[in-house]
């Protein structure tokens, strides 16, 4: 770390620079003090600057005192190296690695700096309480680029406060940054495509005591080839008022003019710009986990992820049985009984069975004998989980925890929040706090990004936060899915695990689709929907389909209901933004990789050699190798009926791999290269599919 000073006339203030590196030395971030009182930084990778100087600030009231002044007091620099443990989630553990520059400001302010191999990253910390009036947050960008961007689906042109009211889930959007809708907010993350294919993915993480962030395109009209991001918040809710969906959420009426309330010692979110020079490796980044505040749950052996079945999307549809399916008993008995043959850790109980429009978590509707059902799966080493609307659990909280740890549930799916501002950033801290004083698991839904909760609070497994596919119950055809599918890895995953829900057993092939409310379906092949399981990180994961679709492909289930929720290792080997992506995750001795496609149907080969080898990425022992390989592929009719699938088995023997054939589809193969030795996969998709393959290792 470099400081430079630069003086002015005797009277003028001083401008002071400083220059932060990443480890490797290839990502540089210049921060200037400015003469004015003000701070930039910009970013330079590889010595090509991607974002020009850029204001930071935040401008604060102390009693009657207001000030944005962001003079620089004193500073100091350190070096990080440590490892992170990271249960629950990707890999077993994250290597924690930057440059460090804390800047002490005026009245007790102070701004930290990191400078990763992979990122640059800033936060602001206070140590006196104040009232924050605005942040200043801007991207300044060294050109025109594209950026992919999620804009707020809620939108009114008369009424700007609409848009902080939301589920935060919408497709991607691809522009130039000029060319962004200038009244429309993106949600975080979103991505900006820099020249020479270099990414850079934008989001925030550690996000207590603030509002979330959103971005808006913004020109100054001195400056019209100025191409920029500016942030924008939610301000401090004023009023608040019962209502929403089924009465179970608080609606903000009015607002305060400023956006967040700090105490002493409180830290605001990181803002953080991963980069990186490939896809692969901007969806192999850890920046919002690494960035979160540390484990404040001492003890977390009691949290077991896994697998849920699930009753809303398939909208309680069981048949073949002797009782009229719904939310009931029996319903729920064979929910149970399906998880527990099939080896599934949880069954949740959705929306309905508490009254409706009571937000009273205390009122079960009587077709239900809660605590008979907790004890009838308990003994068949299955957990229920409850859903609950926002409200409902707030207003109650403690006694709501209490009551049904005590009864033998495991966990809550709390859902509406469908806001970022500090009471329900707040909120969720609190939640997780007090779900994990009473052992019980915790899924968000109808919430924004993670944003490094998962580490502070491992109970916390899943949220929502992505336009997952309960959206194919009401989409129209013209929703893409698919297209989708091959984005959120790169961009909304960076941010942390996603409850997609996928598993359906009804899959439409290209121009086949339509919206389904009580029998619904996905876009795209089976084992598009198969790959998903590995390509996206989901600790507590769902089996959307019903039991009886299910029942009807029993080795099918299986192999679903076996695979991990959270992994030793993940690597992702192959990918290309909105194309396609190719993930490898281990667990314990065995491999699973999954990829998916676009509608664009694909051959690909895999180099699948560092997941066997101690000189590449992987922690695998060198004395394991490749033993036995399943392949569950796209069929040669998936392109016409999605649901077709073909099982390939491989095994390892004394003149290499029984049954497969030199570029052959879904065959392993050992050969030379310029390189030397490689092991290769060969694996068609069809429009819109997927691939899964299990490999297992054994000793030498």
């Amino acid at each position: 770390m470099v400081l430079f000073l630069f003086m002015g006339g005797q009277g003028v203030a001083k401008e002071e620079q400083f220059t932060l590196k990443s480890p490797d030395g290839k990502l540089v971030s210049h921060i200037v003090a400015t003469a004015d009182n003000e701070l930039t930084y910009d970013i330079v990778y590889r010595g090509v600057t991607l974002m020009l100087p850029s204001h930071i600030g935040l401008n604060r009231q102390y009693g009657k005192t207001v000030t944005g002044n962001m003079s620089v007091v004193r500073s100091s620099s350190r070096a990080i190296d440590e490892t992170v443990p990271s249960p629950f989630t990707r890999q077993a553990s994250m290597r924690n690695h930057c440059n460090e520059l804390s800047l002490q400001l005026k009245d007790g302010l102070a701004v930290d700096f990191r400078a990763y191999d992979d990122g640059i990253a800033y936060r602001f910390r206070t140590a006196k309480a104040c009232t924050v009036r605005f942040e200043k947050v801007e991207y300044n960008f060294a050109g025109d680029y594209n950026a992919t961007v999620p804009y707020v689906i809620n939108y009114d042109p008369n009424k700007f406060d609409v848009q902080f009211s939301s589920s935060f889930e919408n497709l991607y959007e691809t522009h130039r940054l000029s060319q962004l809708d200038r009244n429309r907010l993106s949600f975080l993350p979103l991505l900006v495509h820099c020249p020479g294919g270099v990414k850079m993915c934008l989001t925030e993480t550690h996000l207590e005591h603030f509002p979330g962030l959103y971005l808006q395109a913004a020109q100054r009209p001195d400056t019209p080839s100025d191409v920029r991001l500016e942030g924008v918040h939610a301000p401090y809710p004023k009023t608040l008022e019962q209502g929403g969906h089924n009465n179970l959420q608080l609606l903000v009426k009015e607002r305060e003019e400023f956006m967040a309330l700090l105490a002493d010692g409180d830290e605001l979110p990181w803002r953080i710009a991963m980069v990186a020079p490939t896809d692969a490796q901007l969806a192999n980044n850890n920046l919002s986990y690494l960035l979160a505040a540390p484990c404040r749950v001492s003890d977390i052996s009691w949290i077991r992820p896994g697998k849920v079945a699930w009753d809303w999307w398939n909208n309680w549809n069981i048949a073949g049985v002797d009782f009229v399916a719904g939310i009931n008993n029996d319903t729920y008995k064979h929910y149970i009984d399906f998880a527990s043959r099939n080896g599934i850790e949880y069954v949740i109980l959705d929306e309905g069975w508490a009254v409706n429009l009571q937000a009273d978590l205390f009122q079960v509707v009587p077709e239900l004998d809660l605590p008979m059902l907790v004890q009838y799966a308990k003994q068949r080493n299955v957990g229920l989980i409850l859903w609950a609307g926002y409200y409902a659990f707030d207003r109650d909280m403690e006694r709501v925890c209490q009551h049904y740890s005590k009864m033998g549930i495991k966990g809550f799916k709390i859902d509406f929040m469908d806001r970022d501002d500090q009471i329900v950033t707040d909120f969720y801290y609190r939640a997780a706090a007090m779900c994990a004083k009473y052992h019980l698991l915790a899924d968000f839904h109808g919430a924004f990004k993670p944003a490094g909760l998962n580490r502070t609070y491992p109970n916390v497994l899943n949220f929502e936060g992505v336009a997952g596919l309960e959206q194919l119950k009401w989409a129209p055809a013209t929703w893409n899915q698919v297209q989708y599918d091959v984005e959120i890895p790169f961009i909304r995953q960076t941010a942390g695990p996603m409850d997609y829900t996928q598993g359906a057993m009804h899959n439409a092939a290209k121009g086949c689709y339509a919206p389904v409310w009580s029998e619904p379906m996905s876009q795209g092949t089976r084992c598009h929907q198969l790959a998903l399981y590995v390509v996206l990180e989901s600790p507590l994961n769902m089996l959307c389909d019903s039991p009886t679709n299910y029942d009807k492909e029993p080795a099918y289930t299986r192999f679903v209901a076996s695979l991990p929720t959270v992994w030793d290792e993940t690597v992702v080997l192959q990918g290309k933004v909105g194309e396609y992506i190719v993930t490898a995750r281990r667990k314990g001795n065995t491999w699973y990789i999954g990829g998916i496609t676009n509608w664009t149907p694909r051959d690909l080969t895999v180099d699948i050699s560092q997941l066997f080898s101690p000189t590449g990425n992987s922690q695998s022992q060198p004395s394991l190798q490749l033993a036995q390989a399943v392949f569950y592929a796209d069929g040669v009719n998936a392109h016409r009926k999605g649901s077709d699938y073909s099982v390939t088995r491989l095994n390892l023997t004394a003149n290499g791999w029984k049954g497969a054939a030199p570029k052959a589809a879904n065959t392993i193969v050992n050969t030379t290269t310029d390189e030397g030795e490689a092991t290769l996969m060969h694996v068609h998709l069809a429009p819109g599919g997927g691939f899964l393959a299990r490999i297992e290792l054994s000793s030498r």
